[in-house]
């Protein structure tokens, strides 16, 4: 089992979560962040100087089965990306177990 992170633009997330969907991965958490990212300068509106030093970002956890690993990662890949500093980032990470607290199952099948 793996889990995968991804932190995203926020106005990408409905794409996002409709591609997970669309690969079959109906159930992930997620919460709103903020982060300093690599861009620096900020940006003017309306003549008003807004600093974009903490940027405003979803964080998505998602565990899948190892053969879910590939599309998960392809489909947040395709859906978030924008081709512009600040995308994003996904890592991944191994897990050791699973349990479903109702059922008591436990490995790649509590997943489900």
């Amino acid at each position: 089992m793996k889990k995968v992170e991804a932190i995203i633009r926020k106005s990408k997330f409905d794409e996002v979560r409709d591609a997970l969907h669309e690969v079959g991965v109906n159930f992930f958490s997620y919460w709103d962040v903020t982060g300093v990212g690599n861009e620096k300068k900020g940006h003017v509106y309306r003549g008003v100087s807004y600093s974009t030093a903490d940027i405003q970002r979803r964080y998505l956890s998602i565990v899948v089965n190892d053969d879910f690993l590939e599309p998960t990662i392809n489909a947040i890949l395709e859906s978030a990306g924008s081709g512009t500093v600040g995308d994003g980032k996904i890592f991944v990470s191994t897990i050791e177990e699973a349990y479903r607290i109702r059922t008591k199952e436990k490995g790649g099948s509590s997943l489900n």
